[in-house]
């Protein structure tokens, strides 16, 4: 993990519930522990918006016409005060709120799911074929039990 993470959060969507920064930071900084190759000081904006900008950039981007939990951008990385910019997580709140309601699930664990999900695909974690998705799904499970929270796939 880097010695330091900074979080940048911007709220588009704040209903229905949405987590505090620090909430991100700490479910964010527990996806990077043990990614060795991350900078002493790395950088993740999240941006919290709702279905229409969610569908936008999920068809742009995706090529899928509907809006989508979380997309997640990488960004450039290291800049020349030593910063590693990783990427930006785009999270759309009516989705990650629907999900969890239909999943049975708490807000609060499917919004820590997204944001440890999105944050492993920064880092180079991907689920497109099925050894991928393995031992990415495996790692979400680790991290998230960590964090206190049941496996969201259960």
């Amino acid at each position: 993990m880097p010695r330091r993470l900074e979080v940048d959060v911007s709220y588009a969507a704040l209903h229905p519930w949405v987590p505090r920064r620090a909430q991100f930071a700490a479910w964010a900084a527990a996806a990077l522990r043990g990614a060795a190759h991350v900078a002493k000081h790395a950088v993740v904006t999240v941006r919290v918006v709702g279905a229409a900008r969610s569908r936008t950039l999920n068809a742009r981007y995706r090529r899928k016409d509907r809006p989508t939990n979380v997309l997640s951008f990488t960004g450039p990385g290291m800049s020349p005060d030593g910063r590693n910019y990783l990427g930006e997580l785009v999270i759309c709140a009516p989705v990650v709120a629907r999900e969890a309601k239909e999943q049975g699930k708490t807000a609060e664990s499917h919004w820590a799911h997204m944001t440890v999900h999105g944050t492993l695909h920064l880092l180079g974690f991907d689920h497109e074929r099925a050894s991928e998705a393995r031992k990415m799904t495996a790692r979400e499970i680790q991290i998230l039990d960590r964090l206190g929270f049941s496996n969201p796939y259960a």
